[in-house]
Formats: structure tokens, C-alpha cells, sequence
């Protein structure tokens, strides 16, 4: 028996402290939640994880895009809806004016209405979603993945030739196109009918883009979901596990304590040796 060196001490205490330091990483997994505390933990697994990380952010950054996409692209339909009502009411208008019982004075007053409604269109052409021209010629490149790959609207153009042939001057002006005799009515008539085809042309390729954007959107949210659902294997605790592997530690720290100091007591039986 000796007392210079207790190797039963020093085992102990080397168990105590692996048990000590097993318990407080449960501690923190439970309280935090994550099952990677440290690169340690398991340096793979974390890698993988901040990848999925990473491109869900950018997922959730495409998606925000798309969403203020389809909201440009309703804002535009709301006043091409406008538009159409005027276009149609300026079709009625045209052929009014060319009926035989009406005066050139009965006709200079569907004219002004005419114009009027003219001058309503093209001041839409000037309109905007948050500084961006809603109807320029101009395609929008809209991203919708998280590698920054893009789908290109089609560009609304209200200063195209079929709109300015019945707006006339886009800038506030009156119509070039007028009713003030019947031929002028039998020409604004066409024009008019010119513009109702290019406008519905244009919703429904705008229709087109809406369905697509929906459709990314949704892809992409799904995408996010299983891509986060992966990560959570990898990165969360387990609560039940680790509840289990918490009581586990906690008795071995309190079971070792105990025995440290039974293992440090045991050389105080050389006393009787020596008595």
C-alpha cells in the first residue's frame, strides 16, 4: 500500500471531469437547442449545414423578389383594366359619331369626350411601382432562384404605335385621333379597335407572367421547407435523446463525485498500519 501515489484519486478524477464536461455540453444542446455546439461536435455535419443555410437565405431572398414582382405585375393590370374600360367607351364613342342623324355639333361633343379619355391613357403610360416605369419598353429580369438565375417579363408598352395612334402625344396632350366628322370617326374607329388588340395581346402575356412568377413561388417555398428540414436533422437536438443523455451524465458526475472521495480516503488506512 502506498501514499505518495493514489492511481484509483487520479482515474477517478479523470472520469469526473470527462463525465463534468459531457454533462455541461448536454446542458448547452438542451438550452440551445443545436446538436452542433462547437466544429468539434461534428465538423462535417456543420458544413453541410451552413450550406443549406446559406442557400436557404438567398431562397427567401428570391422569393421576396417574385412577390414584389407579381405585385408590379397586378399593379400594371389594375390600370390596364382602366385602359380597356376607356378603349371601350371610345369604341362606343366612334361609331356613335357616325350616325347619319347626328350634326358635326352633336359629334365635336362625343369628340371632346374622346380626347378626353385619349389624355386619360397616355398620362397611364407614365405611371410607376416604386420609381420603376410600369409601362416602358423595357423587359424585367426578375430573379427566381437562389442562384440568381432570372425570368425576363415582357415589357407593356403604352407608347407603342397602337396606343399613341388614339392618345396622340403621350405627355398630357390631346388625342390626334378625333371625331369631328364622320370619316374622322370611321379612322379613330380602326385605331381604336388597333389598340383593343394590342392591349389584349399585352394582358395576356401579362397573364402569362403571373402564372409563371406563382408558379416559382411556389417551387421555391417548397424548396426552402425541405431544404430547412434538412438542416434541422443535421444541426437539432434531439430533446428527447438528449433529456435522456442528461440524466445519464448527471448521475455519472454525482456517482463519480462520490467515489473521488472515496478514492481519496482510502489512504487514511495506513493510519492504523502506523498505530
Amino acid at each position: 500500500m502506498v501514499i505518495n501515489t493514489n492511481t484509483t484519486a487520479q482515474n477517478s478524477s479523470d472520469l469526473l471531469a470527462a463525465s463534468s464536461a459531457n454533462l455541461a455540453k448536454s446542458l448547452q444542446r438542451l438550452s440551445s437547442g443545436k446538436k452542433i455546439i462547437t466544429p468539434d461536435d461534428d465538423s462535417v455535419g456543420l458544413a453541410v449545414s451552413m450550406k443549406f443555410d446559406a442557400q436557404s437565405k438567398r431562397i427567401g431572398a428570391a422569393v421576396t423578389n417574385i412577390s414584389n414582382a407579381i405585385s408590379f405585375t397586378k399593379t400594371q393590370d389594375g390600370y390596364l383594366g382602366q385602359v380597356s374600360k376607356a378603349l371601350n367607351r371610345m369604341g362606343e364613342l366612334a361609331v356613335s359619331a357616325q350616325d347619319m342623324t347626328k350634326t358635326d355639333t352633336d359629334r365635336s361633343l362625343y369628340n371632346d369626350e374622346f380626347s378626353k379619355l385619349a389624355s386619360y391613357i397616355g398620362n397611364i403610360a407614365d405611371k410607376e411601382f416604386n420609381g420603376v416605369s410600369l409601362f416602358d419598353n423595357n423587359p424585367k429580369a426578375v430573379t427566381v432562384g437562389s442562384e440568381a438565375n432570372t425570368f425576363n417579363m415582357g415589357a407593356i408598352n403604352l407608347r407603342d404605335t397602337a396606343y399613341s395612334n388614339v392618345t396622340g402625344p403621350i405627355s398630357g396632350g390631346e388625342s390626334t385621333t378625333a371625331l369631328s366628322l364622320v370619316t374622322d370617326a370611321t379612322g379613330a374607329l380602326t385605331a381604336v379597335k388597333a389598340a383593343i388588340t394590342q392591349l389584349a395581346t399585352d394582358r395576356s402575356n401579362e397573364g402569362a407572367s403571373l402564372t409563371r412568377l406563382n408558379y416559382s413561388k411556389e417551387q421555391l417555398t417548397v424548396q426552402r421547407t425541405n431544404i430547412d428540414a434538412a438542416s434541422s436533422v443535421i444541426t437539432d437536438v434531439d430533446v428527447a435523446t438528449e433529456s435522456t443523455n442528461f440524466a445519464k451524465q448527471n448521475i455519472l458526475v454525482q456517482s463519480g463525485t462520490a467515489m473521488l472521495a472515496q478514492a481519496n480516503v482510502q489512504g487514511q488506512s495506513v493510519l492504523r498500519l502506523l498505530g
